[in-house]
């Protein structure tokens, strides 16, 4: 979006919110509330049930655990994956077998 839009869009947004009394402190504040509140769900299903994991556990979480899933697959703030080592290559300088017709033989 280029700033000509950008600057027009904002006039726009902050006439509409005096028309209807928002004012900008209210909106932060609703926004932040909204923050805290995404980054208090520590839990969430393929239904969006969350758990913040405090209190008891919830039935659709006990009932997957239950069944053999892991609480940690339905964490919202999954660790992340360690890097993978990196493979060493062969040394093939070493291999007793070079030049043999051993070597040279289609695999069957």
């Amino acid at each position: 979006m280029d700033e000509r839009k950008r600057d027009s869009m904002i006039a726009y947004l902050r006439r509409r919110m005096a028309q209807v009394g928002i004012k900008a402190a209210d909106l932060a504040s609703a926004l932040a509330e909204e923050r805290r509140a995404k980054k208090a769900v520590r839990f969430r299903s393929a239904f969006g049930e969350t758990w913040d994991g405090k209190g008891a556990m919830p039935q659709w979480l006990s009932n997957a655990v239950s069944a053999g899933q892991s609480a940690e697959h339905f964490a919202t703030g999954k660790p992340a994956k360690a890097p993978k080592e990196e493979r060493r290559g062969v040394d093939w300088r070493n291999d007793p077998f070079a030049g043999t017709r051993l070597a040279t033989m289609p695999a069957q």
